[in-house]
């Protein structure tokens, strides 16, 4: 990155741009799933705490999925 000018400052700014937008992407994804899902102590949580994703993507790919319930059979009247 020094052949593009940026001295040791402006590849940290970079760096720290490159993680805010990570994190900004995950958490939107994470907080969309959380509202649709109606899990509002996880929305809160993801909301308040800044993890860098981390906690995310632990909640997108372990407990965003909507449990399924079998079909009850219905009786005849």
């Amino acid at each position: 990155m020094e052949e593009l000018g940026l001295g040791i400052a402006g590849i940290i700014w970079f760096f720290i741009v490159l993680a805010w937008i990570w994190s900004m992407v995950w958490k939107g994804i994470a907080l969309w799933r959380a509202g649709r899902n109606g899990h509002l102590a996880w929305f809160i949580i993801m909301f308040i705490i800044n993890t860098l994703g981390i906690l995310e993507i632990i909640y997108i790919f372990g407990f965003s999925r909507k449990k399924v319930t079998p079909a009850q059979p219905t009786q005849p009247a």
